[in-house]
């Protein structure tokens, strides 16, 4: 059975774990890097991106996954996720002396829609999956710049802002998809996973 990690700092860890088990996987809660020994892959939940990165520095979870992810394993983050992931953080000064996980060749923009208040949904068009996704932004970040091998699966319109990608061994999405009843973006992960 295919073992998924899911990094249980903070946010929506239990939405994502049932989404999980509901596919056929394990799922596993992650605090500590022992934790992370024997996981196929990696969930990175959305929350809030300093507290979780001064979180795991307590622990050294963070350097841990980061060479895990360097070895190829398998990460889907999400909303704070997307930003730990991401190899470069535009306005990411409150994360100055942490460790972040990186490996996503992508610039994000925290908080890019706003606060909480401006929070929303959207039907989103994704790469691979028809029909259209029921995305929920909240605080969400944007991909402000991919690099030459980023697949942009998502944008908001057209022409729109990138709010979700694939890069190797990693898949980021602005957004919570946790937090719907569609479980086709964590089918893909899996996928990713099982092809790994």
């Amino acid at each position: 059975m295919t073992l998924i990690g899911v990094i249980a700092l903070q946010g929506a860890v239990s939405e994502h774990m049932k989404m999980l088990t509901d596919l056929g996987a394990e799922a596993r809660e992650v605090r500590t890097p022992d934790q992370l020994a024997d996981v196929d892959g990696v969930v990175l939940p959305g929350g809030e991106s300093t507290a979780m990165a001064r979180a795991a520095e307590k622990v050294g979870l963070f350097e841990d996954l980061r060479e895990r992810v360097a070895d190829g394993l398998p990460v889907f983050g999400t909303c704070a996720g997307l930003i730990l992931l991401a190899d470069r953080v535009e306005d990411g000064a409150a994360l100055d002396g942490f460790t972040t996980v990186g490996g996503l060749d992508i610039t994000a923009r925290r908080n890019a829609y706003g606060g909480q208040l401006a929070s929303f949904t959207q039907q989103l068009d994704i790469t691979g999956l028809e029909p259209a996704f029921p995305a929920v932004f909240i605080r969400a970040p944007q991909v402000v710049e991919v690099g030459p091998e980023v697949e942009v699966l998502a944008r908001t319109a057209s022409d729109g802002p990138v709010v979700a990608v694939r890069h190797r061994n990693l898949m980021a999405t602005s957004f919570h998809p946790e937090l719907t009843s569609d479980s086709r973006l964590h089918r893909k992960f899996l996928e990713m996973v099982r092809g790994s």
